[in-house]
């Protein structure tokens, strides 16, 4: 009987003490519980500290450029017979549509003249390339100047301001912006069939960013047959990423009967237009009513890239990858032999080669194009 209570006894403390035991790790699980939680609340606030500043260091202007800028607009000013185009009459090949045609847009100097540079030095016949900048009134002086401060090779270089061409208004699609001549005008925004056989050359322009650099001879995207297509462009999706379904609220009616979720989306930066078969598809009529329909934003959120994908939906001819690479502002895992292949680099995202947040193993292939030897970058402390 006393064997049997000691047992009794000895067994009670033993589920007492595995209790207690119990009791105390779910203690400690609750406070490692809440540690995690607190530093996953510390993680996310720092992921989102760190956004907003790179946004910020993205967004902001370099020192450097805006002394550039300065500096120019002093040139400008000082001696406004030398670079101004006010008066003079414009040269016959910046509206001839047998040359190769460039659009840039940008209100960035050193970006822009990258991009020209780049270009040109691979061009096998730079004097039948032609490269319509378009800056903002503040910019255009020093776009100006900067650009008749050195030779092209011959390559032709118009600089105008956006503000100058007064038969567009802002929310049409910028790369028919240059489209100055009032032949041109005629040609490509009247809406009457037979402009179409006014004259056998189709009239094609390749759309850049600033914030790319050519690598070879772009020519062969004019002999590309674009079988019908408004725009070449490279894809950019892969599984299920870039898909249509991650630009467009496919929740709406309007958005849901009229795309294909699984729609592969392309990128923007370097686009190939036939401007030809962008006046016989409306696409500036459909892309003015698509920004009408999503006044609300209920179609879309902001960004150009969804109204884009909608205006050329079914009417955009996919380019071989080598065409255009991107990723440079933010993918540090792109491959030498990607980039060596690449005709054309892209710096998206928010690492630009002209910050200092720039990514160090990309940043040669943009810093190896700027002009250092110009006194006005001299002057601005430019570091390779």
């Amino acid at each position: 009987m006393e064997k049997g209570v000691r047992e009794r006894i000895k067994t009670t403390r033993q589920v007492i003490g595995e209790a207690k035991e119990s009791f105390d790790n779910q203690i400690k699980i609750q406070k490692l519980k809440d540690t995690i939680f607190a530093v996953n609340e510390q993680l996310t606030k720092a992921k989102k500290q760190g956004a907003f500043s790179s946004l910020i260091a993205a967004k902001s202007i370099p020192k450097i450029l805006h002394c550039l800028s300065m500096r120019l607009m002093e040139e400008r000013i000082a001696h406004p017979e030398k670079y101004s185009d006010e008066g003079k009459l414009t040269p016959p090949e910046v509206e001839d549509p047998k040359l190769y045609h460039y659009a840039i847009f940008s209100d960035n100097v050193v970006a822009v003249s990258v991009v020209v540079n780049s270009a040109r030095k691979n061009a096998k016949e730079p004097w039948k390339h032609v490269f319509h900048v378009v800056t903002d009134k503040m910019n255009l002086g020093a776009m100006q100047v900067m650009f008749k401060l050195k030779d092209y090779n011959g390559a032709h270089i118009e600089v105008k301001a956006v503000e100058d061409y007064k038969f567009l208004n802002s929310s049409y699609v910028p790369v028919l912006r240059q489209l100055e001549s009032a032949n041109l005008q005629r040609f490509y925004f009247e809406n009457k069939l037979e402009n179409a056989t006014k004259d056998t050359t189709n009239m094609k322009i390749l759309f850049l960013d600033d914030d790319i650099v050519v690598q070879k001879d772009l020519t062969g995207l004019w002999k590309i047959d674009m079988d019908g297509k408004v725009n070449g462009a490279v894809e950019t999706c892969f599984g299920s990423f870039h898909r249509y379904a991650q630009y467009m609220n496919f929740s709406h009616p309007l958005i849901r009967a009229k795309f294909n979720p699984k729609a592969c989306a392309w990128a923007y930066g370097m686009n190939f237009f036939d401007l030809d078969a962008w006046r016989r598809e409306k696409c500036t009529e459909e892309y003015h009513y698509w920004q009408k329909l999503n006044e609300n934003r209920t179609l879309w959120k902001l960004g150009t890239l969804p109204p884009g994908l909608i205006t050329y939906y079914s009417t955009t001819k996919p380019l071989d990858k080598s065409w255009h690479v991107l990723g440079l502002g933010y993918n540090p895992s792109i491959s030498i032999d990607q980039i060596r292949s690449a005709a054309v680099v892209h710096f998206s995202g928010n690492m630009k080669p002209w910050l200092d947040i720039a990514m160090t193993q990309f940043k040669p292939l943009w810093t190896k194009i700027v002009d250092y030897e110009l006194d006005f970058v001299q002057a601005c402390n430019f570091a390779v």
